[in-house]
């Protein structure tokens, strides 16, 4: 799937912070996303608060998901994100999986496609298993598809809200 069609696809992207005002930095990459070459920003969740997934022993999140249309690749629109994430003061290291970080940016669902390659995997296999995301992309497309996992807003009935909480 490296190759750009040209074509507008729907895309969806998980954001997240739990360092150096969390907030500030979930809206800061949103405000960023739609600087991102051949990608519109066009839907945005509310922001939400949630108790780390990792070590509990780091502040709480604060997560959102973005609604983009794009013309990149997968491929293409996961390194324009990364390179967000850095230029944002984000350092990957090994290790940091379940970390704090400053920020974080997720490739959550892209048009229908399901594609597995190394450092990417579409729709993120987490989905159906994490409320920080299923409860914002509810808020923006209760009846997206996520291919191979089902429609939003029947995933998010079997998901509790617990510790998740609206900002």
């Amino acid at each position: 799937m490296s190759d750009e069609s040209g074509r507008w696809i729907p895309a969806y992207l998980g954001l997240g912070s739990n360092l150096e005002n969390p907030v500030a930095q979930v809206r800061q990459a949103l405000n960023e996303l739609d600087s991102l070459a051949d990608t519109r920003l066009v839907a945005v969740s509310p922001l939400y608060s949630n108790p780390p997934m990792g070590p509990q022993d780091q502040p709480d999140y604060v997560n959102a998901v973005a609604g983009v249309l794009t013309r990149k690749s997968p491929e293409g629109l996961l390194a324009q994100m990364q390179i967000l994430e850095q230029r944002l003061g984000r350092v990957r290291s090994a290790g940091d999986r379940w970390g704090p970080r400053i920020i974080d940016l997720d490739l959550l669902v892209y048009g229908n496609v399901q594609l597995s390659i190394p450092g990417l995997n579409v729709p993120h296999p987490g989905i159906s298993e994490r409320n920080f995301v299923l409860f914002p992309l509810r808020d923006i497309a209760p009846t997206l598809s996520v291919p191979g996992q089902g429609i939003v807003c029947d995933l998010a009935l079997r998901s509790e809200e617990a510790g998740l909480r609206q900002i």
